[in-house]
């Protein structure tokens, strides 16, 4: 299968992440590279930019502006879509591909995902929906490319939900999974960063509880993810990223703004209070042992 890489405003992370996959080789193997930035192909970039070519999989990272954004004389986004009426599975990688990301919060007006601007579809040719899996994450995760590209060249289907994403890497939220769940069931807190015990939804505005993707239960490279080294979730995977706020969980009177997703706001209120009137000495000493 014939698979084209192509690039609107971007810095290069989805490509970065993407070549620390333990298994890169074995990924690519079925793929006939036609053209990628920083890989070598069996095309130049000219003759994408000015030939008909063949593609199978279309790969889009970045932003991409309707009009004004060129690369020798041709509109990226115009190219885009040229290619994307030929393939049999268009891909954004990341989530500036997929929902504009960092470069549409600095213009709005003009920058936007391939198939949406936040969660507003505004792709409208319907054959390019039925082929569009979005793959959202800043950067992307590495196994969920993976993970794609191993269904399209065993041509097996790919469940999507209501924004394209495929439902067995995106159904379960990035607290799923966390190795700090028990301290947030008890609302026990961390106050730093880089601390290996206690939660960091309430003091540090983890967006794990909001955000939806598989980073826990697939670790980053086989190996970890941000919240296991105690770092909070940024909510990368989410149409609105980056928030506002984003260091903190906005509160009032000592309750979330936003309840998790996934629970009504009375049956969270109820829980949180149970979970504050007690003290679970085990984990109370976890936390002293480590400070210690």
């Amino acid at each position: 299968m014939r698979l084209l890489w192509l690039q609107g405003i971007t810095c290069n992370g989805n490509s970065h992440s993407f070549f620390n996959h333990p298994q890169l080789f074995a990924i690519l193997q079925p793929y006939t590279i036609v053209w990628h930035p920083l890989i070598e192909g069996t095309h130049t970039l000219s003759e994408v930019l000015h030939d008909d070519l063949s593609c199978d999989v279309l790969v889009l990272e970045g932003a991409f502006r309707t009009h004004g954004h060129t690369k020798e004389g041709v509109e990226v986004y115009a190219r885009a879509l040229f290619y994307a009426r030929k393939a049999r599975y268009v891909i954004t990688a990341g989530t500036c591909a997929s929902f504009g990301g960092l470069f549409a919060k600095y213009d709005p007006e003009h920058v936007r995902g391939f198939g949406f601007t936040n969660e507003t579809l505004h792709l409208e040719e319907v054959a390019i929906r039925s082929r569009l899996i979005t793959l959202s994450g800043c950067p992307i995760h590495p196994e969920w490319l993976g993970y794609v590209l191993r269904m399209i060249a065993e041509g097996r289907p790919i469940a999507r939900d209501r924004l394209f994403r495929p439902r067995d890497l995106y159904a379960p939220t990035v607290h799923t999974g966390c190795v700090r769940n028990e301290y947030f069931e008890w609302k026990i807190d961390r106050y730093s960063w880089g601390e290996r015990e206690g939660c960091m939804f309430y003091e540090q505005g983890c967006q794990g509880p909001y955000t939806r993707g598989s980073c826990n239960t697939i670790p980053w490279n086989e190996v970890s993810s941000k919240t296991t080294v105690g770092t909070p979730c940024f909510g990368c995977t989410e149409p609105d990223f980056p928030r506002a706020q984003l260091w903190e969980t906005p509160t009032r009177m000592g309750i979330p703004v936003r309840v998790p997703l996934g629970i009504s706001k009375r049956a969270y209120l109820s829980l949180t209070g149970v979970a504050k009137s007690f003290k679970i000495k085990r984990l109370h000493e976890r936390m002293s042992d480590y400070d210690d």
